[in-house]
């Protein structure tokens, strides 16, 4: 039995019952996927969970999906998602990895200590802003920072509308100033490397040990693994806490918008240069070099820009290739096996 009394407490909104015909709405089950395996995903409904076993037949689900099942407890269709988190797989593989669905803010956790990184920040943060869901900027460990406030000044001066907090993980009284995002119904992702205290927080939210957690290497202020699956967390307050594993690596693929809103700065300054395909190195008239010298703009965050997007472009270009492929593949096999099925009737 699941801590989920009802499809509200489980994240249910409009824009999923609108994917209903009144006929389905009869005589479905609409369920939340809350845990996610290799060969199996658990499932909640508003008076039951249960497991379902992964077919190849099956469309790639993932923790935060919506499905609709019958009175047997079987698959009839995915619903389509409203946020998606994905990235490049990690390694040299030509495929994207889905990581959730159906975040509605995304909690994006820093150490306030050797670890803290800009460039990783915007990194994330370009993951969050394709996705559709909002970020929010956690800056943890504040307990042990002299100054936590040059910390927030630092990830304040990317967005000056971006919410940032500093937090002490292991204080209740602290975390209580996330209340505003952690309302009924609201499904919160908690991104970040390792060690950053991610599952510290979802025990001190939930006010008990529900995650493992680790401390940080000495040598390099790096954070152990010690979240090793995906799944949905039901808290007091009625919102919904997604954790997740740390991720040292994050490929960016299909993510221009994301990386556009991330650096809305500069993708504005360059409306202003004087070609339209300026790339902002050397090129006469551009307001992008112009504004760095006048200290408007940090250098380093426009080389991490011009950084996310070649990686980007890199990748997606990749992935297309992939696509391309495993499409003609796909009508190869279709052509062989109708070509076959001729042949027998001779």
């Amino acid at each position: 039995m699941s801590n989920f009394t009802s499809l509200n407490s489980l994240g249910w909104q409009a824009y999923f019952q609108q994917q209903l015909s009144l006929e389905e709405w009869d005589k479905v089950v609409p369920a939340r996927v809350i845990e996610q395996n290799k060969s199996e995903i658990t499932v909640a409904t508003e008076s039951d969970s249960f497991n379902i076993s992964l077919l190849a037949s099956m469309p790639e689900m993932i923790v935060g999906d919506w499905l609709l099942l019958d009175s047997q407890q079987r698959l009839l269709r995915l619903l389509d998602r409203k946020t998606c988190f994905s990235r490049k797989a990690a390694g040299s593989k030509l495929k994207k990895q889905l990581i959730s669905a159906n975040v509605d803010v995304a909690f994006i956790m820093s150490s306030m200590n050797d670890d803290f990184n800009l460039n990783r920040l915007e990194r994330f943060l370009s993951l969050v802003n394709e996705s559709g869901a909002e970020p929010v900027v956690l800056l943890s460990k504040s307990d042990q920072s002299d100054a936590p406030e040059s910390f927030v000044k630092q990830v304040q001066k990317l967005d000056p509308f971006l919410m940032v907090e500093a937090v002490n993980c292991l204080d209740k009284e602290s975390v209580n100033k996330l209340s505003p995002w952690i309302r009924q119904g609201t499904t919160i992702a908690v991104l970040g490397s390792s060690g950053v205290g991610k599952s510290t927080l979802v025990n001190t939210l939930l006010g008990k040990e529900y995650q493992s957690t680790g401390g940080i290497r000495e040598d390099d202020a790096k954070g152990r693994h010690t979240t090793t699956r995906r799944s949905l967390i039901a808290l007091d307050s009625g919102g919904i806490i997604l954790d997740t594993p740390g991720m040292r690596e994050i490929q960016l693929a299909d993510c221009k918008e994301g990386i556009a809103a991330t650096f809305s700065d500069i993708e504005v300054l360059s409306e202003q240069c004087k070609f339209t395909d300026c790339h902002h190195q050397n090129e006469p008239g551009c307001a992008v070099q112009q504004a760095i010298k006048s200290g408007e703009l940090d250098e380093r965050r426009l080389n991490n820009y011009l950084k996310l997007l070649r990686e980007e472009s890199l990748n997606s270009a990749s992935l297309s290739e992939r696509r391309a492929s495993d499409k003609a593949l796909g009508k190869f096999y279709k052509k062989t096996l109708s070509q076959s099925q001729k042949l027998k009737g001779r």
